[in-house]
Parts: C-alpha cells; structure tokens; sequence
C-alpha cells in the first residue's frame, strides 16, 4: 500500500535499525515514520524512538504496544513526543491501523523539505585543507554543502553519527553514504568518477592544461576529427575559471562568468569527442622517433603525435612575514570565491591592481563590510580596465588603499590582522583582516618541463620566429624549416595561452591561440 510513494525498511534488531539510519543519514535520505514495537529484545520501543529522533527529529512516531504496555505508552508521549501508540492487535487494519498511519503521513508531508542531496563536506573554516577540498569541488562544478564545524550543529551530529574525531577532518560525505576523512583529491575524483581512463594506445594531440587556451585547442582538435587528449593538474579553466565576472569576452554584453565558460567549454569539448583526465600532473615530456611520451605524476605514460602546451600561469606567491602561516586560511591567491560568504560583514583586503583583482573587489563587496584594494601605484588607471574602475567607483564599501604595501600577515590559527605601510612616508598600521586575497602578478607553470624547450628569462616558451634569437636553438632545432608560430624548439610541441612569451593575458586572445595551435598541428602532422 505504502511501497509505491516510499522505502519500506524492518528489521528484528533495534541495534541494526541505528546502525540503518546512519547510512540513510549519510545518503541524504529521509525517514517519515518510526512504527516500533515497545517490547522488542535488544531495548525497548521507547529506548530505540529515543536514539532514533536524535538522527530524524522530524519523522512521525508510532509505538505499538500491548495493553499492559499502557503506562509506558503515556510516558512515552512526554518522552519522546510519541504521535501515536496502537494497541495490539489492530484488526482490520483497513480501520485501525492505514488511517492513523495516512493521518501522520500527510502531516509529515506538509512540513517535509527536501535535504540537499550531493555531497557534504564537514570541516573547519580556516583549515588549509578544508579550503582545499572546497576550492576544488566548486572549481569543477560540483555541488556540494558545507559544514563548518564550529558553528554548525549538524556538523557535530553527523561526526557523533559517524564516530569521527576531529583531529580526522575534513570528512566528505558522499550521496552514497559512504566517507573519507582528511582525504586527497585524487580519492575524492575517484570516488565521484573524474578520474576516467586511457582509451587510446596513441593519440594525435595531448593538451596539458585546461584554462581558455587549452579548453579551445580540446574542442577544436576533437571536432576536427583528432584523437584528442586534455590533462588538468587542478580544475578547468585556470585563473579565468575562478572569474566571479568577464565582462569583455566578444558575444557576452551582460558579461559571464569564469565558470559558466568553462562548463560550456568543458560540455563541449567532451561532446564532440575530447577525453578529459584530472586531477592529474604532467611531470614531463620526452621524445623518439617522432612520437611524444608524456609521463604523469601518478599514472600510464600517454604517447602522443604532438602536444600542445597550455599550462597557464600561477599566482606568485607574496613574500611577507607571517603570510605562509595563514595559506588557505585567510589568505588566499586568486579569486577563491568558495571563501566569500565566510567574508559577510567583514574587513576584506585585496592585494593587487589588475583586473582579476578589480573583479574579486566587486564580487566580494556583495558579502564583506568593506572591501580594501591595496596597490603600491597612486592609482588603478595603470594596470585595471576602466570599465572596472569605473564599477568600483561607484561601489561604496569597496576602498582605494594607494601607496601602500602589507608588510607583516598577523594572527593565532588563522589571519587577524594586517600590518601595512605607506611606500612613500614608512609609516604603518595594524588593521582587523578578516581575508586577503593575493593577485600580484603571475609566473608561468614551467618548472616541470626537463624536454629541451627554450624559454624566456622570465620562464615563459619561446614560440615562433623568435627562437632564432636563441644560441643554442640551432643545436636542438634540426628541420629545414621554421617554426610554425606557436610550435617550441621542439617540434611537434607547441604552447598556446599565457604560458608562451608574449602572449596578451586575455581570455579571447587564449581561446584564439588555442584553437590557433591546432591548425599548425594539422601541418605538422601532414609533413610526417
């Protein structure tokens, strides 16, 4: 009668049943109604409706008792505000039992909301780790519900549930029901299946790096009919991926974000054919006969026809004292906008005069009390668009903080304070800082390459025509022609986007290069 609407679940054993409930708690599932016998062998039905309200407060209870059980009955009323106690035995039931259970369903029903289902996250705010987990379910687009220990009270029931302590979080909760504790992210891809495998023995074009450059070169080498490979360390979309708003990207007049780009590129590129491996580092290149080895960190060794590289650039790191103690928890580098809401009515700070750093300004100014922009120039005219200063100006909470560098990161267990000093008049101050989010420029993610691969003084690659300028270029190039205009000194390998010298730092132009470097390996494979 009731199989149809919900799960019908018995069982003999009170200590089962708990132990039954934990799981569906863990899988988000939801119990309506406890129907329980008083006597029962392992502990009485009072006993049990008592540990069972703990994990679903809000599900209906019905005690089946017999006429002795009576007195029981009416305390159980007071103590664990029982709905109903049917006498046995309730024949028919068609009278005595379905309309009592309907009656409490129904209320049940009006007051039910749905839990949220995917996974949940149980950790602590200002944990490296927890920041971690988070920035990389919300980079790759998977929904998740946090639960911060310390404040959340459904927190401490689900590690009490769980038998977990708390030495051992972060805990992730999976919709199945199933845990990991203080886990790395290669467990959590595996587990949630973003860790596909190897399909081919040989593939015509291994891309490394999935930010706008490389995301372009994945739809078109794959649309193009090329056995097409694309390796991510992290999350699609790079720097741009964790954009709150691009406001400049041709076709878009309302702007989009970071990451509805990267989830129509990423859709995109896996529907026309693109496979996509991550997390997953590359830790080098090497070369024979023409083909290319790509050997990953922890995996199979790829062989490729070409590569094209489009790794990107990282945050450099700020050098102040006090800053590595607080890394993921208070100081951030990037947009990391998993941290924002933490930030509601807060002091904010921004290092930083670009435009990835004027969009963080604005998206954070929705959550934090005041929001800081500290740049060592007397102005933002230099390095940010005017269309963002324009934004910011009219922005009340967000604050112009001129001639000013932060010169100490001050704090117990996580960032407290900021000391920070005039460049021009050395003086200083101490402020409350609830948050600094670091965008100082960038430097390219080249160190893993060991393949002969020319590369600026800055560690940027050399495409093109201006590998000639290079000495020993004659030593490693050895074709009769030029280098196409994105291909290294090595051939066949060609880089794309703001890992290669001279490049524009905009997501169009990356997206251009992109799909650029796929032409040239249409050349490069037609001479071999």
């Amino acid at each position: 009668m009731y199989s149809k609407e919900y799960r019908i679940l018995s069982t003999s054993s009170a200590k089962e049943a708990l132990e039954t409930l934990t799981d569906l708690k863990n899988s988000s599932d939801v119990v309506a109604l406890f129907v329980c016998d008083q006597r029962m062998p392992e502990m009485d039905g009072t006993a049990f409706l008592e540990k069972a309200i703990k994990i679903f407060p809000d599900a209906k209870r019905v005690l089946l008792t017999a006429y002795s059980d009576t007195e029981a009955a009416i305390k159980a009323i007071n103590d664990v505000r029982l709905d109903y106690y049917l006498m046995k035995p309730w024949d028919p039931p068609e009278e005595k039992l379905y309309p009592v259970l309907n009656d409490l369903l129904d209320d049940w029903q009006n007051d039910y909301i749905p839990e949220f289902k995917g996974i949940k996250l149980v950790g602590y705010q200002y944990s490296p780790l927890s920041h971690t987990v988070k920035d990389y379910l919300a980079s790759n687009l998977i929904p998740y519900r946090w639960f911060d220990a310390e404040k959340n009270p459904e927190a401490k029931q689900k590690l009490e549930l769980n038998k977990i302590k708390e030495e051992q979080l972060p805990l992730v909760v999976f919709e199945d029901g199933s845990i990991l504790c203080k886990p790395t992210i290669r467990e959590i891809a595996e587990k949630i299946g973003k860790s596909p495998q190897i399909t081919h023995d040989i593939y015509d074009v291994v891309i490394v790096g999935a930010g706008p450059a490389g995301l372009a070169a994945a739809v078109y080498g794959a649309s193009e009919g090329l056995k097409t490979l694309l390796i991510e360390r992290k999350a699609p979309g790079g720097q741009a991926g964790s954009s709150s708003r691009i406001e400049n990207y041709l076709g878009f007049p309302a702007g989009l974000s970071g990451a509805d780009l990267t989830r129509r590129a990423i859709s995109q590129a896996l529907r026309l054919g693109a496979e996509f491996l991550s997390p997953q580092s590359v830790s080098d290149i090497t070369q024979k006969d023409g083909y290319k080895t790509i050997i990953l960190d922890d995996g199979p060794e790829i062989i490729s026809r070409t590569v094209v590289i489009t790794t990107g650039v990282d945050y450099r790191k700020l050098d102040v004292k006090g800053m590595d103690n607080f890394t993921g928890a208070g100081v951030y580098y990037g947009a990391a906008m998993t941290e924002a809401a933490a930030c509601k009515d807060k002091e904010v700070y921004i290092i930083g005069g670009g435009n990835s750093a004027g969009q963080g300004a604005v998206y954070l100014s929705k959550f934090a009390k005041n929001v800081y922009i500290i740049i060592r120039r007397d102005s933002l005219s230099y390095t940010m668009s005017a269309y963002l200063i324009q934004q910011i100006d009219n922005i009340e909470n967000i604050h112009v903080l001129p001639d000013t560098e932060v010169s100490e990161a001050i704090g117990s267990n996580c960032l407290e304070k900021l000391n920070l000093c005039n460049v021009k008049t050395k003086e200083t101050e101490t402020r409350q800082a609830a948050a600094l989010y670091v965008f100082i420029g960038a430097k390219p993610y080249t160190d893993w390459i060991k393949l002969d691969i020319l590369r600026d003084d800055k560690g940027f690659i050399e495409t093109g025509r201006e590998l000639r300028r290079y000495d020993n270029f004659g030593k490693i190039w050895k074709l009769n022609r030029d280098p196409f205009l994105l291909e290294t000194s090595c051939s066949g390998i060609f880089a794309a986007g703001d890992v290669r010298s001279g490049a524009m730092n905009r997501v169009a132009s990356a997206v251009g290069e992109g799909s650029m470097a796929i032409s040239f390996v249409h050349k490069y494979l037609a001479e071999v």
